[in-house]
């Protein structure tokens, strides 16, 4: 996905770095994105999140808050009300370049701080947020014993996540006295709250307590094994699905007609990590999956195979073929189904001629019903008629070009 990388002022006008995620074709709408408590833009849940809604037209912002990464400022001197104030600040600069966020996605204290602000950004249509507190004040229970040195010297430094964060009094102060309570309420926006139950910083007790206070339209979602980094690929990635077809509903994404010579329009097919196989299969807007290789060949088995697709779409067409001949006769097909399988076998096996090997599909059809021998019999043969076996056995030209 083509990345773009500028800066933006911040709350208290430090430059603030921020990464850009374009999807290849059409921006069709844009999210903004908020990462966790003293993270960064870069964090693993974020750039597959990230990656995922590009794949589906959706442009994505993922920025470093005052202080962090490659950021200006000091981070000793924000607060949880001056994060708020950046996102704000990212919305403005994003409708600045005709980009206004429409989707709000928030990561731990980062989905507290959406939801303190979502109601201040008027282009926004929908909010998601991942193992978010409820209370923001929660975070503090990670500084330990720096709490009484912080309230005593101003400020004091705290090990998090390994490495140490500067972090000030008017933090403190800001994120107890902060009550989302009242923001959620009235919030006027479709809320999508994720959440792993075994989340050992935010418990999900503070999902439950988001959704129960949100109006409707809001849904929950699980994040079922995931950490609170949701550092595992196969985690990011369902929450990364799960928000890109939940978003849909909400951002009338409109997709631009086909391009002339191509009917169905664009399959886009994007590198989703560039240490394995698996790759994001997107049609529109509206379609996506995944393609992967199993673990034997290097791939993490997320995804069907490139000839597994090959044969989704033989089977696919072969049983749309079949209902229709059946339908047009007003015969008693209850039910049809196709077992596909793909193999390499010499060409004499496949009735052909040679000793090379040739790609073999076989095809086994289940038609259900009322169906006499020779109705049985027929569909059979309308089975060959399918136009992708047709395609499959005529053989088909493929032409290749580099983009631009």
């Amino acid at each position: 996905m083509p990345t773009e990388k500028f800066t933006f002022p911040g709350h208290a006008g430090d430059p603030l770095a921020a990464r850009l995620d374009r999807p290849e074709g059409p921006v069709l709408a844009t999210a903004l994105f908020a990462h966790c408590f003293t993270c960064g833009k870069d964090i693993a849940a974020a750039r597959r999140i990230a990656a995922r809604l590009a794949a589906a037209g959706i442009a994505v912002l993922r920025f470093d808050m005052t202080g962090l990464g490659h950021s200006g400022g000091e981070f000793a001197n924000t607060t949880f009300t001056s994060s708020a104030e950046d996102l704000a600040a990212a919305a403005r600069a994003l409708a600045a370049r005709g980009l206004a966020p429409g989707l709000l996605i928030g990561h731990s204290l980062g989905g507290a701080a959406v939801l303190r602000v979502a109601g201040e950004i008027p282009s926004a249509r929908a909010v998601v947020t991942l193992a978010a507190p409820f209370d923001p004040g929660h975070v503090t229970h990670n500084f330990g014993d720096a709490l009484d040195r912080i309230a005593a010297e101003g400020a004091a430094e705290v090990s998090l996540g390994g490495r140490p964060v500067t972090i000030g009094r008017g933090f403190v102060e800001d994120v107890a006295a902060a009550e989302l309570g009242p923001r959620i309420r009235a919030l006027k926006l479709p809320l999508l709250v994720m959440h792993a139950p075994r989340d050992a910083v935010v418990g999900i007790e503070n999902a439950t307590r988001i959704f129960t206070e949100a109006r409707h339209p809001k849904s929950f979602v699980t994040l079922d094994e995931a950490d609170h980094l949701i550092s595992r690929p196969e985690d990011a990635e369902h929450a990364a699905s799960v928000i890109a077809g939940w978003a849909r509903r909400y951002l009338w994404l409109r997709p631009p007609a086909p391009p002339p010579g191509a009917p169905e329009g664009v399959t886009r097919v994007t590198e989703a990590d560039p240490g394995g196989f698996l790759q994001d299969v997107a049609a529109g807007p509206k379609h996506h999956v995944a393609a992967d290789e199993p673990e034997a060949y290097g791939g993490t088995d997320r995804g069907l195979t490139p000839y597994q697709f090959l044969a989704a779409g033989l089977g696919a067409c072969t049983s749309m073929t079949v209902r229709m001949y059946a339908r047009r006769k007003g015969w008693p097909l209850d039910r049809v189904a196709v077992d596909v399988t793909h193999d390499k076998v010499h060409a004499q096996d496949a009735g052909g001629a040679g000793g090379e090997k040739v790609d073999m599909f076989r095809r086994v059809l289940t038609l259900e019903g009322d169906l006499s021998a020779e109705q049985r019999a027929r569909l059979l043969e309308i089975a060959d008629r399918c136009p992708v076996h047709r395609t499959l056995e005529a053989g088909a030209r493929v032409e290749t070009r580099l983009a631009g």
